[in-house]
């Protein structure tokens, strides 16, 4: 049983990363051609304002609700199950003991927003200058809308988690496509609206509280709907065990804090609290210490090569770190069942989980192969087509080139990460927050000896991001193997690496698309772009064919793998 179990969770968690791949490519690509047309009515001293509402806004959303996302994922529901049942106003069967627990932990996620929203927002406006405020108009009414929009999107946190831990991704797809395509068309009408006057950022703010109130009605309703069927509630209520209802306190379960909330979950969550504090300001580092360290010229530079060399991270990487997290939390989660139950589900369970990761780190590998061959060499010809030739002397297409060696360390510290926050316990978790404050600290002088004193400019800031999460991912790779280790399964992380074969393929490739395409600073016009990817594609062929060919059988076992799970579904 559990063997069919995790096998049906894996391969809902596939259907799943691909649904969320679908939805950032199709996201990404509306709110790309959104931001070009956005670029005609507003400077850059306001898109520089927006970043900063936008950093307000995911400060919010982040330190509300992310600690709290990964504990009920890694809810024990089998545990919910056998010791709750029905009760004064509790749920009408035990199957969805674990949907209400996840529903009342949602609304922790908005008692805490509330408060964080005017915290933050009352920082913010504290720290800007007069000139600032009169440079930005709307910038105060902008600030209130964006706070609001953080609360709607909030509100839709308990259906949301419900949904999430059902692995229910079509419904996630669909509210995230409707919000998207809401908010980018409120956001262009109101630009548009607004170009006669002075709008300022107020139709940035517009179209992100239309995003929220998109979440909210989608996830509203399709919440609704599973409620009403299976018999939980959507509101908050008591959950008690399996003993007579009565209005006796003895009923009510001691797992459970008030009657509402599941210790176990609750206490992971405020363990996760300070690694969330950490992970937050370690992910927009970079915003901060490139606006402290470098000059107004480099922030143009690494905001550019960010948005565009971070394409792949977002539209791929992300998504299925998102699927990985929920697939290792829910087959390698804890359970209170027998002794021979454990151990059987260990034999199982556990060579199937490094088995998945193994397979998923060397498809990364595989993929960021290509990446980091042929990348830095593209970067020049693609920044001519998609900025114009102007940007390449501003060594922007230096930096994409330089940003193309940090892809393969972002997506092999989002999936190594994952499965850690996946089955940390809250020791281990302290722990990693400890060392991912050491990290930022080692961050921090790089980017000021690269900055200041070596003065690399845009390409410094991209290799300190690069030496911070070189860190993150050893402390990682330590983990994985004593984890497997103390579970009897051995983790060979050699095996994770691309064959000898692909590695020489690639550093002769590299040095032959050096030398056939234009220098990444060298200006060229899109007719000469166009002829440079054309060269660079006739490279480009056989090397996939040689890597295909070097790993035809991890090609062939990992496609018959996933063939072999959706055979078994059907």
């Amino acid at each position: 049983m559990p063997s069919q179990n995790a096998t049906g969770s894996s391969t809902q968690a596939l259907r799943g990363a691909s649904l969320l791949i679908l939805l950032q490519v199709v996201s990404r690509a509306i709110t790309f051609v959104a931001n070009q047309v956005l670029l005609r009515f507003l400077t850059a001293q306001l898109l520089g304002v927006s970043t900063q509402l936008e950093v307000y806004y995911l400060s919010v959303i982040f330190f509300a609700r992310e600690s709290l996302r990964v504990a009920i994922q890694r809810q024990d529901s089998s545990d919910l199950s056998s010791s709750t049942g029905k009760g004064g106003n509790g749920p009408r069967n035990n199957n969805n003991t674990s949907a209400q627990a996840a529903v009342n932990l949602g609304y922790l996620s908005i008692a805490l927003g509330i408060p964080l929203a005017f915290l933050f927002g009352w920082l913010y406006l504290s720290s800007l200058s007069a000139d600032t405020l009169a440079a930005a108009p709307n910038l105060v009414i902008s600030l209130y809308i964006y706070a609001l929009a953080a609360v709607l999107e909030l509100l839709s946190e308990p259906a949301f988690v419900v949904m999430q831990t059902r692995l229910q991704f079509g419904t996630r797809a669909t509210a995230e496509s409707a919000a998207t395509f809401l908010r980018c068309l409120v956001t262009l009408g109101s630009a548009v609206w607004g170009a006669s006057g002075d709008a300022g950022v107020l139709p940035f703010a517009l179209g992100q509280l239309s995003y929220g109130a998109g979440l909210l009605a989608v996830y509203t309703w399709h919440g609704a709907g599973l409620a009403n069927r299976e018999g939980f509630s959507l509101l908050p209520r008591r959950i008690t065990t399996n003993s007579p209802a009565s209005n006796d306190n003895k009923d009510r379960l001691p797992s459970f804090t008030l009657s509402y909330f599941y210790r176990p979950t609750l206490q992971l969550a405020s363990s996760m609290m300070a690694q969330s504090v950490v992970k937050h300001v370690l992910t927009q580092g970079d915003t901060f210490l490139v606006s402290v360290l470098s000059s107004p010229t480099a922030q143009g530079v690494y905001a550019l090569a960010n948005n565009y060399g971070g394409l792949l991270a977002r539209l791929v990487f992300q998504p299925i770190e998102e699927s990985s997290r929920s697939y290792f939390s829910r087959l390698l989660a804890p359970s209170l069942s027998s002794t021979n139950t454990i151990m059987s589900k260990e034999t199982t369970t556990i060579k199937e989980a490094r088995t998945a990761l193994q397979s998923l780190l060397k498809s990364y590998l595989l993929l960021t192969l290509a990446v980091t061959t042929l990348g830095p060499a593209a970067s020049a010809p693609l920044l001519a087509l998609v900025a114009g030739p102007r940007w390449a002397g501003s060594g922007a297409a230096a930096c994409l080139a330089a940003y193309t060696w940090y892809v393969p360390l972002l997506a092999i510290n989002g999936v190594a990460e994952a499965f850690v926050a996946s089955v940390a316990s809250e020791g281990e978790v302290h722990a990693q927050s400890a060392w991912m404050a050491v990290f930022s600290v080692v961050f921090a002088g790089t980017g000021f000896t690269l900055l200041r004193v070596l003065d690399w400019g845009a390409v410094g800031l991209v290799v300190a991001n690069g030496v911070n999460m070189a860190c993150r991912i050893v402390w990682c790779a330590v983990f994985i193997r004593r984890y497997f280790a103390a579970k009897g399964v051995g983790f060979d992380l050699t095996e994770v690496l691309p064959s000898p074969g692909c590695v020489l393929a690639g550093a002769l490739v590299s040095q032959v698309v050096k030398r056939a395409v234009a220098s990444v600073e060298a200006p060229i016009g899109a007719p000469k772009a166009v002829e440079e990817l054309v060269k660079l594609a006739a490279v480009a062929l056989p090397f996939v064919l040689v890597v295909a060919a070097s790993e035809r059988r991890f090609l062939y076992s990992a496609f018959h793998a996933v063939r072999g799970q959706q055979q078994m579904e059907q």
